[in-house]
């Protein structure tokens, strides 16, 4: 008997992982006013920041456990009080180059045994950061690690930031497209901790008071791809879409300094989305047969509680639709574009009704959007 096709572009598995040791708000924001904080009015400011973030745990893997006290701590920062900026961008880079692949390898692992695939069966590859550089990079580190074919096809999305999961499976969805046969892992590594700025600058807090580490990873396979007959009602990438806003250049930047990465949030960025954001999405929508009434799920990126917040106002959401997405902020904190996957890991594990829309934020400032049937 012949088996049924599976739908082009269909994942089989989302998996998130976090470092094994993670920090709750009291030892983030104590270890924050450290690193950056020279008074007293400075330290106080930055805890009623750090409270109003959402974000009650996050992980980190520079987070160390003291062997006597058991109190954890991170010794690759020094103190403001004994160095003005902190490790180079180099070292930084090492750290990120020694702890990516025990996530990204542990990510696209857990992704395979879900899916129920094996790693032979990998025909593309596709590694997303926008937190380090190394090369050979992640991707053959993945390739050796997992078993992956020789043959297997690779790309990199490299620093696109929070949405880039979402240009990721745009990718997969291109190559099981091109290759109905095709088998898709994706793997999102970010290790955004690397990158605390030191100092007093409200920006810098502000990104400090959110980011965390974490993994993704993500299987999807074509049309033609060998299936069992109980994987065939499982989630599709039907679409994508992209929007630029206009005159938004300057609102998120991500750059790269000589003390690590140096991200800018202007306090407008949630403005911009709130004032842009229904416009595209009734379009886009209406273009791929839907409306925002339709939508079983969001799947918003938690940026930040602002972010969700403006998403909720120019859609006219109900907080309950959100709820997903402030549930991992609170839990975990922004992983960048690993965030994502633990958003879809638990739309799947909520069994959530379709369709969803993944929905993400990013420097440019670009709104990125994909549909999820």
């Amino acid at each position: 008997m012949t088996k049924p096709k599976l739908p082009t572009a269909t994942i089989l598995s989302c998996v998130s992982v976090v470092p094994e040791l993670s920090v709750d708000l009291d030892l983030a924001t104590a270890e924050a006013q450290l690193l950056s904080c020279e008074t007293e009015s400075q330290a106080t400011k930055l805890a009623k920041l750090y409270r109003r973030t959402g974000v009650q745990n996050r992980g980190s893997v520079l987070l160390e456990r003291e062997e006597q006290s058991g109190k954890l701590s991170v010794p690759f920062f020094p103190p403001l009080a004994e160095e003005s900026s902190g490790p180079t961008t180099c070292e930084r880079n090492e750290r990120f180059a020694l702890h990516a692949p025990q996530l990204g390898i542990q990510a696209g692992a857990e992704a395979l045994t879900s899916s129920g695939c094996q790693a032979s069966d990998v025909t593309h590859l596709i590694t997303v950061t926008c937190t380090g550089f190394y090369s050979p990079g992640l991707d053959v580190d993945l390739i050796e690690s997992l078993g992956l074919p020789v043959t297997t096809e690779r790309l990199q999305v490299g620093f696109m930031g929070c949405h880039a999961l979402i240009n990721a499976m745009r990718a997969a969805r291109g190559f099981v497209a091109a290759d109905p046969k095709a088998c898709v892992l994706v793997v999102s590594v970010e290790l955004c901790s690397l990158h605390y700025q030191y100092g007093y600058d409200a920006q810098r807090i502000v990104s400090g008071s959110l980011f965390s580490d974490g993994a993704a990873g993500v299987v999807v396979v074509g049309s033609d791809f060998e299936c069992s007959d109980a994987k065939i009602d499982l989630p599709k990438i039907a679409a994508t879409g992209s929007c630029l806003i206009p005159g938004s250049r300057e609102a998120m930047t991500w750059k790269i300094g000589d003390h690590g990465f140096m991200m800018t949030l202007s306090a407008a960025v949630p403005l911009l989305i709130e004032d842009n954001l229904l416009a595209y999405m009734t379009d886009w929508l209406f273009q791929n047969g839907q409306t925002i009434q339709s939508i079983g799920g969001w799947a918003v990126h938690p940026g930040g509680s602002r972010i969700l917040d403006a998403v909720r106002n120019s859609l006219n959401l109900a907080d309950d639709q959100l709820a997903i997405s402030r549930g991992v902020l609170k839990d975990h904190g922004n992983m960048s574009s690993a965030t994502l996957g633990a958003v879809l890991k638990r739309f799947e594990d909520a069994d959530v009704p379709r369709p969803w829309v993944m929905l993400g934020f990013g420097p440019g400032l670009e709104i990125e959007v994909a549909l999820v049937t």
